[in-house]
């Protein structure tokens, strides 16, 4: 069962969290015909949270827009109002939308919250920073869907049952997911790859490739300044060479430097997989892995 999922246009937020924080939405203080209000940052998590709570919780997803960058946005009173009236409040964490911690640190009584990378127990690599798109993590994504169901246990305890069986059956859709990855895995392990920007890597690490990229590139196109000159020349090196199979695109973020670089891997006849940070029209979380892992499968072919 699916849960009703209200999308708030133009507005962002992230399933953040604090466990044990306190909630605004007590179980005690509940209508027995109230369902449970959950906020998250985008459609991504907002998606994995309707997975868990099927018919039984309300979710509203604050960005959906490919265009919105979660990194830079800026809430409003409209996204205050939805905090404020939130049960439980999922966010990315890791610098992805530190407005929703912001905003929710300024609430009178805040809710349950849920901050995915806290929860991930991934750490940072020596001398560099964590990869913050954890949501294409699938031991992430598993993680922060069973405490969902664990948090919403908490605010509707009466179907606290239903909430771990759903769980469980999201559970069992991220295998067949680990699955795709475990076959590219089976016949291309060890081979390299290159990203316009560190979204994919999680997955495609999954997947038994290694990224090759240079780190000043995916970072420079991150933080949305100017590659040095001398590291796009090897970026463009690195996608013209054979020491990558494929070239995974962030086709939400693009430039003219993303944009040559995209050139150079077409002209080379390298394989190009686009990817996003928000979900495709008419996908769910699974459907849209699952999609991203085939098209690996089939550039790497």
């Amino acid at each position: 069962m699916r849960a009703r999922q209200i999308v708030v246009p133009g507005l962002a937020l992230v399933l953040v969290a604090s466990l044990g924080a306190c909630s605004s939405g007590d179980a005690d203080d509940r209508s027995d015909d109230a369902r449970p209000s959950v906020v998250a940052s985008t459609d991504v998590w907002g998606d994995v949270v309707a997975q868990v709570g099927g018919d039984l919780v309300d979710v509203t997803s604050i960005i959906d827009d490919p265009s919105a960058d979660p990194h830079s946005f800026e809430g409003s009173a409209r996204v205050q109002l939805a905090l404020s009236r939130a049960d439980l409040v999922v966010v990315n964490g890791g610098g992805y939308d530190d407005f929703a911690s912001t905003m929710v640190g300024a609430l009178d009584h805040a809710p349950l919250v849920l901050d995915a990378v806290e929860v991930s127990s991934l750490t940072a690599p020596a001398g560099g920073e964590l990869n913050e798109h954890v949501w294409y993590d699938l031991d992430v994504v598993g993680t922060v869907a069973q405490r969902v169901a664990d948090e919403l246990a908490q605010v509707d305890p009466d179907h606290a049952e239903q909430y771990a069986a759903q769980a469980d059956a999201f559970a069992g859709e991220l295998d067949g997911l680990r699955a795709q990855a475990d076959e590219i895995a089976a016949t291309h392990a060890g081979e390299g790859f290159a990203v316009t920007e560190p979204v994919p890597v999680y997955l495609a690490a999954a997947a038994g490739l290694e990224d090759r990229t240079p780190p000043e590139f995916a970072e420079a196109i991150e933080e949305e300044v100017d590659v040095p000159p001398a590291v796009m020349e090897q970026m463009l090196d690195l996608v013209a060479s054979t020491d990558v199979a494929v070239l995974v695109y962030n086709e939400q973020t693009t430039g003219p430097q993303t944009d040559q670089v995209l050139a150079a891997a077409r002209a080379a006849d390298l394989p190009v997989v686009p990817v996003t940070e928000t979900l495709p029209e008419g996908e769910d979380y699974v459907s849209w892995m699952a999609g991203n892992l085939e098209a690996l499968a089939q550039a790497l072919a």
